[in-house]
């Protein structure tokens, strides 16, 4: 049983050790970027923010294809 336990112990003491070693950054930079990403980068689904979306430049539009009827 002692065997088993220490096995456990060894390998969670791997894990934190894992995880200490993960590289970290603080909250403030982390959402400073965040919002630096959103200011800068055009979201679509968000014309209340960037206005209205032309036909020709919205990715989320239906294709405009022609009838594909064939008789």
């Amino acid at each position: 049983m002692s065997e088993l336990k220490l096995r456990r112990l060894t390998e969670h003491n791997q894990r934190l050790r894992e995880d200490l070693s993960r590289p970290r950054m603080r909250v403030s930079e982390a959402s400073a970027s965040l919002i630096r990403y959103c200011k800068t980068t055009k979201d679509h689904l968000v014309p209340s923010v960037w206005g209205p979306v032309g036909k020709g430049e919205d990715p989320y539009a239906p294709p405009q294809t022609g009838c594909n009827c064939v008789v």
